[in-house]
């Protein structure tokens, strides 16, 4: 059903649109959808591919909920791109596994270090035996981002799959983050008992009825309690109204929270509170029969060779420039760049009115740079 309702918004503007489905090596069902080419870039051959990998609590649906013009799957599309949205396990429209029910705990155990580890490099691998491409570009936000980290630096290999990496609001390193949600959450990390009752054992903020409610009712723009829509996310990510379009609220709350495992969010709280970009604690027992050591090991940023571009904001609450500094100084070949913009957010780098402007028009002309190292099978 969320999959039709998606389907019904990118038609409604005339554009083509995929479903695929991929099979994780441990399992996972994973729907992607594409966007093969726009509607006024009609030209079907040799379009460079790009990979969109959203963030937290989101899918796939955060590239497209805005208008074409704004939502930055149709811009790329617009502009020769063949757009690939990937989703992780567990969100809206990745909630199947060959032999575990979403109902199950067995489902939900993994954090973003397994959509890292499997996911991502999955869609990629499918991604490109489709297009018959060598390379592909890959395009971050938030959580999209540690993933890309996650695959990069446990799995090498994938570097040689990537052109050129698009981080967009990049997190790793969170030790400044400002976010209440990640701040209240740190300080229960060390005890996956209490956390798990305060949270939910399973799954975080998941898409349903609630969603449905808030987006047809209490986010409409005449709505009395549109307030809290914009409160509640300005409290997570950052407060820029100027740039909140607020006749899109019911969409985009109709869609977002997509639901996430509770242990993605505990490994953000895990991150939060140790000040190091590392694999989930366990505990100092498990630890030791999982990974050989008390303590989990930290992710190599070395091992990530391809070539990157920070994308960031001087008000997010989640990707700080302070951490964002530190990150820069772990990568062996990165490029950061920050938004002109003081007051723009976390969420402004999907959702802002100047989004294209501000971000994505920098973006396209970085990737136009790579398009020729891109070959064909």
């Amino acid at each position: 059903m969320v999959t039709e309702r998606k389907f019904t918004l990118i038609r409604k503007y005339g554009y083509p649109c995929e479903i695929h489905r991929v099979y994780t090596e441990d399992g996972y069902i994973l729907e992607m959808h594409r966007i093969p080419y726009g509607v006024n870039n009609t030209n079907r051959t040799s379009r460079p591919v790009a990979f969109l990998q959203h963030g937290l609590l989101s899918s796939s649906a955060e590239w497209v909920l805005m208008m074409p013009g704004k939502g930055f799957a149709y811009i790329l599309a617009e502009s020769g791109y063949d757009v690939w949205m990937g989703n992780a396990r567990g969100n809206s429209y990745s909630r199947h596994h060959v032999s575990l029910s979403p109902d199950s705990s067995r489902f939900w155990q993994f954090s973003w270090h397994e959509i890292g580890y499997y996911d991502v490099p999955a869609m990629i691998d499918y991604v490109l035996k489709e297009t018959r491409t060598s390379r592909i570009h890959y395009v971050g936000f938030s959580q999209g981002t540690t993933a890309f980290w996650v695959m990069t630096s446990t799995r090498p290999e994938y570097n040689g799959k990537i052109v050129a990496m698009q981080a967009m609001a990049p997190v790793a390193y969170i030790a400044n983050a400002k976010s209440p949600l990640i701040r209240a959450v740190a300080p229960f990390t060390n005890s996956l008992e209490r956390i798990t009752k305060l949270l939910g054992a399973n799954e975080f903020l998941p898409n349903g009825p609630i969603n449905n409610f808030a987006g047809q009712v209490l986010c409409l723009e005449e709505a009395l309690t549109q307030f809290l829509c914009t409160n509640l996310l300005f409290l997570i990510c950052g407060y820029n109204e100027e740039q909140l379009n607020t006749t899109m609220l019911p969409i985009v709350m109709g869609h977002t929270p997509a639901g996430a495992s509770t242990k993605q969010l505990i490994h953000y709280g895990q991150v939060h509170q140790s000040g190091v970009f590392r694999q989930f604690d366990h505990g100092w027992f498990s630890n030791k029969i999982k990974y050989g050591t008390f303590k989990p090991p930290e992710y190599i940023f070395k091992n990530v060779r391809t070539p990157v571009f920070l994308h960031y904001a001087e008000n997010d609450w989640l990707s700080t420039p302070k951490d964002v500094d530190i990150l820069y100084g772990k990568l062996p070949n990165a490029i950061k760049y920050k938004i002109s913009l003081p007051k723009f957010n976390h969420l402004d780098f999907v959702f802002a009115i100047d989004a294209r402007k501000l971000v994505y028009d920098r973006i396209i002309n970085i990737m136009k740079n790579f398009d020729s190292v891109v070959t064909y099978i």
